[in-house]
């Protein structure tokens, strides 16, 4: 994912993988920025998160970027790589509560897997 005016991916390190999730961030060229509170979740679960109405979950509800944004559903995805560090996550949001289910999940794991294998062909591994 690439935000709005950075010109540059946005991947979260945080979580058990610390270190090396730095040092192939930053091999990677890919960068890093401060923790967030939803990205740790999913990297310590390895597991993709869908909330369907974020003010639900009390966790997140109060978030400072939840409010900020105004974000009411949200989508998060793993970046898990070929070595099995979680070096960031992927996701989608909006300001309505909003429906995803099963293929809200599937179409966040989408982008997730392919930014894998882009990952993977910087470094010069092809899947």
């Amino acid at each position: 994912m690439i935000p709005y005016g950075t010109g540059r991916p946005l991947l979260a390190p945080a979580d058990r993988d610390g270190s090396r999730r730095i040092a192939r961030l930053r091999r990677l060229g890919l960068g890093e920025r401060p923790d967030a509170s939803s990205d740790s979740y999913v990297l310590v679960r390895r597991k993709a998160l869908v909330l369907e109405d974020v003010c639900d979950y009390p966790r997140f509800a109060g978030a400072p970027v939840v409010d900020d944004m105004g974000i009411r559903s949200y989508l998060r995805a793993p970046l898990i790589d070929r070595t099995g560090v979680a070096l960031g996550t992927v996701c989608a949001v909006d300001t309505v509560p909003r429906a995803w289910g099963r293929a809200g999940l599937d179409t966040i794991k989408l982008p997730a897997r392919e930014f894998v294998v882009q990952i993977g062909c910087r470094e010069g591994v092809h899947r």
